[in-house]
């Protein structure tokens, strides 16, 4: 029933991709010393959502845009830090920045998906 709903599907799809930018901020982590890697990030939820095509959810204003299919795809960050003498671009600091900022992204969701459950509880008179 509330996978119909354009709210639920949009929040869910919100908290899959902070996930999602969650685990590659963990792999960035992991490969912190390892030589040559260079670190990579998915873009936040905001920036793929307005990017999207329009064939995937229901547009009932102009300016409603929807998740891109390839959203998930992590890509080389743009030119950050020097890279370490082995090659390595991840910088720990950003990293841990990162993790906040996608941890309040997926707190965000979460909390959108809750209010439009209570507001279907008190339509429904429960």
């Amino acid at each position: 029933m509330y996978q119909n709903l354009t709210l639920f599907r949009v929040s869910g799809a919100a908290a899959s991709h902070a996930a999602s930018r969650q685990a590659q901020v963990a792999t960035n982590i992991a490969n912190a010393d390892t030589p040559g890697y260079k670190a990579r990030a998915i873009a936040p939820f905001g920036e793929t959502y307005r990017a999207g095509s329009a064939s995937q959810l229901r547009a009932t204003r102009l300016g409603h845009l929807s998740l891109s299919a390839n959203s998930g795809a992590a890509r080389p960050q743009p030119g950050g830090g020097e890279p370490s003498p082995n090659g390595n671009t991840v910088s720990l600091e950003e990293e841990m920045v990162n993790s906040v900022e996608v941890e309040r992204e997926h707190s965000r969701a979460l909390a959108i998906y809750r209010h439009g459950l209570d507001i279907l509880r008190i339509a429904v008179g429960r």
